[in-house]
């Protein structure tokens, strides 16, 4: 296989990807399987943000588009699992929020990387005036494309990126060749650039510079013959003549003149009389980062068109300093000048420039006297287009309103470029590349901040500007606020200010400083907004979470949603909230402080507004779980949700805030549905392993829950605490839990919080294999069942722990009549979790028939519902139980497989979640014993875990046991 380079001695097991072509890997000298080009993509996706934490949802918009499948989510980790044992790296890591690509330190070389910091190199030499050492490294990196980037790669991400690096080719090409041509070095350009112009037939940037490199070398004819072939094409086939560039190349040809272009190592050819105009601002010092950025606005554009790029980020981010690096890299291509306007679109201090008086302003800039004096805006427009049609012109309009103050600026010269900014994302502009801006990453906001205040640079000093960074949500604007208040102040200085940011409610009034402020800065965006709007912006100052849909905001204006939708979607133009995927959105940090601002300012609309958020998660939470459904008290129905499903997706994309919500709801008053919130997520978070979670909730609200309305929840939140703790092993806690919540429940007279208790008792007690004790319990349970008329979902909870204790006394009859019994009332209440793990049971009780084929149809039922639910635990369980069924029916590769697949499911989760599944993993005695030595080292693995000690010694006797037998047959 193809070397990306020469490998030195060292480098026998080095990693290295090569994108440039095809994506393939090589351990040294070893090619890697990458498997499917899905999973290909995924890959891509993160090897091309190195360093940078990549989410789940912009790994599924990135591989599928979209309309990514039904089970994405699902399928990211298991990619990501292929991807690792196909790499046998550590390279993909697991970070809080999603995954991340960390080659620094592991031996890893990458393409890309490697090209970037060679045509960094060749910039470098020829801003210094070494063009041999610009053409030697630009060759070197030209060297690395081995044909198409990411050839046969799919997914947006990868269409979006193989057209920036086919990009960035041309531009390596074109820097090179210029130099070549500068150096006299013409002949060994000629050949390179018939090539390139065959491929790319109408790019005039490159038939100028093959004309520039056959008039060097005395072939005057071939040069004209390449002019004539170009306008001919573009002509016929276009209805365009060629750019001023290589008109002005073409002249020069016929003259017998130089044709270079202008520039400080070019002597130069003759100009126009008109005085050419560079207007940009003086750059900003200090910039930081923006690399991808600046290279999609560099890049070059189509000569035979205006082209306009715009940019567009909330107040503060950055965007005139972006256009303005860009511009200033893009001028020299633009031989008749660089103009500079700003729009006054949103400043506090001017008004909005009026467009007959910018089209004046433009006129004089080019030197057009003709049509200055009138008022009227259309001819204004048409003397605009007629004096700039035969110039080639870079126009930066900093601070647009809207399109329709764009639009008649656009001069008419075929091949001149605009770069526009706004804070609206400006969709009625006809823009070839739009880049919406975000906050730098929290590196390079870090080192923005350290250029700006300077300091010795100790470890606690750079600790302390990272945190300062990260408070001002890493927003350039905040960032220079903040740099010029402690410049060349001691380090107390900065530790100080950190402590004052960190009070949520003074951080705005701390970013101020002159005449510049992040809150001003908001609020002239805030004031521009139609009413509604505003409205909208105040509710989600109310918001729980970060994150947040249309649902959220619908809840918190009590309107529908797909009001909140249209709501959403304005306040993204305007760059109030940022889109997150196709239906999430988030308020950066500052930008809700001022959002919780503006609310408090309205009370009325902030108590309307946080309770009917905060029961539409209660309601989310009691519709997700299996037994959350059936409480007496709180919300009753679904809500917006139509199931099940619907409302654990959008818990799912919740992500790790829900006990934040849980914490805001009993901040603020509402205990009661911080209470049913956390009820109805323990069924929701323990199926997930997340233990930690549930834990904080349920004992943050353990103390105030007497201060609850619904006096239920001071037992209902002791049963879900005996309930956690249960499911991790940990049974002498919850059974403490369990015993307490019965008594406060017998107390209160409470039948189905009695019921619940007794219930967990029964059940733990019935996993430690006391028997007698469970059976007791259920007794007790299902008479508090009988005086209960409507809850379903304990009656089948009953049902099913009841057909537990007939299978474990071999009263099969009974067993499965109590399991189809259970499995009926799970259907009718749509309790997923409950049909699934009696599914799961049935299908055991049919292995123990001898009836392996009607087992694999239950338990491919249960498989189907584990999948739905992500379940890990029980969907590890359910394939060990098909395992055992293919065993039976004489399928023993495909036993081995879903055996393989039960543990490699359990070996990508961490804690005590895996640590249960793997006991009852080693319970299942025919899987066990057909593969002991698997099991004993699955058990290896697993002890390491948290929380392991509560079964340890217990499922080690179970190996042992089973080994012993193994060796007396």
């Amino acid at each position: 296989m193809r070397e990306l380079s020469p490998l030195s001695p060292d480098a026998n097991q080095q990693l290295r990807f090569a994108l440039l072509g095809p994506l393939q890997a090589w351990r040294g000298d070893t090619g890697l399987e990458l498997g499917p080009v899905r999973e290909q993509a995924l890959l891509a996706c993160l090897l091309l943000r190195p360093g940078r934490t990549v989410s789940r949802p912009q790994l599924l918009d990135g591989v599928w588009g979209p309309e990514p499948p039904g089970t994405g989510d699902r399928v990211i980790p298991v990619y990501v699992h292929r991807l690792r044992r196909r790499l046998d790296a550590a390279v993909i890591e697991t970070v809080p929020g999603g995954y991340r690509f960390a080659p620094a330190g592991a031996g890893v070389d990458v393409d890309v990387a490697r090209c970037e910091e060679i045509a960094a190199e060749g910039r470098s030499a020829r801003e210094s005036g070494d063009l041999d050492a610009a053409v030697e490294a630009w060759s070197r990196a030209l060297e690395l494309f081995r044909g198409e980037p990411l050839a046969g790669v799919p997914g947006p991400f990868a269409e979006g990126e193989r057209l920036r690096l086919v990009e960035q080719r041309l531009v390596l090409v074109q820097g090179k060749v210029d130099c070549q041509l500068r150096l006299g070095r013409h002949g060994e350009a000629v050949g390179e650039l018939y090539s390139l112009t065959t491929a790319h037939p109408y790019n005039e940037a490159l038939a100028a510079l093959l004309m520039r490199a056959l008039q060097a070398g005395n072939r005057q004819a071939d040069a004209l013959d390449v002019y004539a072939t170009v306008r001919r094409r573009l002509v016929d086939e276009q209805g365009v003549e060629p750019g001023a560039e290589l008109r002005r190349v073409h002249e020069a040809v016929l003259r017998g003149d130089d044709a270079q272009p202008s520039g400080p190592r070019r002597a130069g050819a003759a100009r126009p009389e008109r005085r050419v105009r560079h207007e940009l601002p003086v750059e900003i010092g200090n910039f930081t980062g923006r690399e991808r950025e600046l290279g999609l606005l560099a890049a070059t554009a189509d000569a035979r068109v205006v082209t306009v790029r715009a940019v567009d980020g909330m107040a503060g981010v950055g965007k005139t300093a972006l256009v303005v690096r860009a511009a200033r890299a893009l001028r020299e291509r633009y031989p008749d000048g660089c103009l500079f306007l700003e729009l006054h679109g949103h400043r506090e201090d001017r008004e909005t420039a009026g467009r007959q008086r910018v089209l004046r302003r433009l006129l004089r800039a080019v030197g057009a006297g003709e049509g200055q004096d009138s008022e009227d805006l259309d001819e204004l427009a048409a003397s605009w287009r007629a004096a700039t049609a035969s110039l080639r012109l870079l126009l930066v309009l900093d601070d647009a309103a809207r399109a329709e103050q764009v639009r008649p600026l656009l001069p008419a010269g075929s091949g001149s470029m605009v770069l526009v900014t706004s804070r609206r994302r400006l969709t009625g502009l006809d823009a070839d590349r739009r880049i919406s801006l975000s906050p730098l990453g929290i590196d390079e906001a870090a080192g923005l901040l350290t250029r700006i205040v300077g300091g010795d640079g100790s470890d606690r000093e750079r600790a302390a500007v990272r945190e300062l960074a990260a408070l001002c949500d890493r927003l350039p604007l905040a960032l220079r606020i903040v740099g010029a208040r402690i410049q060349d102040r001691p380090l107390w200085a900065v530790e100080d200010l950190v402590v004052r940011l960190a009070d949520g409610e003074r951080r705005l009034d701390e970013l101020a400083v002159e005449d510049r402020s992040v809150e001003a800065a908001f609020r002239i965006s805030y004031d521009q907004l139609p009413a509604p709007e505003q409205h909208a912006f105040r509710a989600l100052g109310l918001s729980p979470t970060v994150r947040l849909d249309r649902l959220t905001l619908a809840a918190l204006l009590d309107g529908t949603p797909a009001e909140a939708g249209r709501r959403l979607e304005s306040l993204a133009d305007a760059s109030l909230v940022q889109r997150v995927t196709a239906d999430r959105y988030r308020l950066h940090d500052l930008v809700a402080a001022y959002a919780r601002r503006v609310a408090v300012a309205s009370p009325d609309e902030a108590a309307a507004g946080r309770s009917g958020v905060f029961r539409l998660y209660a309601a989310a939470a009691r519709c997700a779980s299996d037994w959350g459904t059936s409480s007496p008290t709180g919300p009753r129905g679904t809500g917006p949700f139509a199931d099940w499903e619907e409302a654990t997706v959008w818990l799912d994309a919740a992500g790790g805030e829900l006990v934040d919500v849980i914490a805001r709801a009993a901040a603020t008053d509402h205990l009661d549905e911080a209470c049913w919130i956390a009820e109805g997520l323990v069924d929701y978070l323990t199926r997930q392993g997340r233990f930690h979670e549930c834990r904080t909730a349920l004992e943050m609200l353990l103390p105030l829950a007497g201060r609850a309305a619904d006096r239920r929840m001071v037992s209902a939140l002791r049963t879900g605490l005996g309930m956690m703790y249960g499911l991790q092993g940990r049974y002498e806690q919850a059974r403490a839990w369990f015993t307490e919540a019965l008594d406060i429940g017998r107390r209160a007279g409470d039948a189905r919080e009695q019921a619940m208790a007794a219930a967990g008792l029964g059940t733990f007690a019935n996993l430690e294999g006391r028997i007698s004790e469970s059976m007791t319990h259920f007794a007790e349970v299902a008479r508090l069942v009988g005086e209960l008329t409507d809850d379903d979902w304990l009656t089948g909870s009953v049902m099913t722990r009841v057909g537990d204790i007939h299978h474990q006394l071999g009263e099969y009859d009974k067993a499965y009549d109590r399991y189809l019994d259970a499995i009926a009332v799970a259907e009718k209440t749509g309790s997923p979790r409950l049909h699934g793990k009696t599914l799961l049971r049935l299908g055991g009780l049919q292995l123990d028939l001898g009836r392996p084929a009607e087992a694999v149809g239950t338990l491919g039922k249960a498989e189907d519902l584990a999948g739905r639910l992500g379940d890990v635990p029980l969907y590890s369980a359910v394939l060990g139980r098909l395992a055992t069924a293919e065993a039976d029916l004489g399928n023993p590769q495909a036993a081995a497989e879903l055996r393989r697949r039960s543990r490699a499911m359990l070996d990508e989760q961490t804690g005590t979640a895996s640590e249960i599944a793997i006991r009852h993993r080693l319970l299942w005695h025919g899987a066990v014993a057909e593969d002991l030595a698997g099991a004993r080292d699955f058990f290896e693995r697993g002890t390491a875990l948290p929380d392991a000690d509560a079964n340890r010694a217990r499922i080690s006797r179970v190996l042992d046991d089973i080994g012993r037998r193994r060796g007396g047959r």
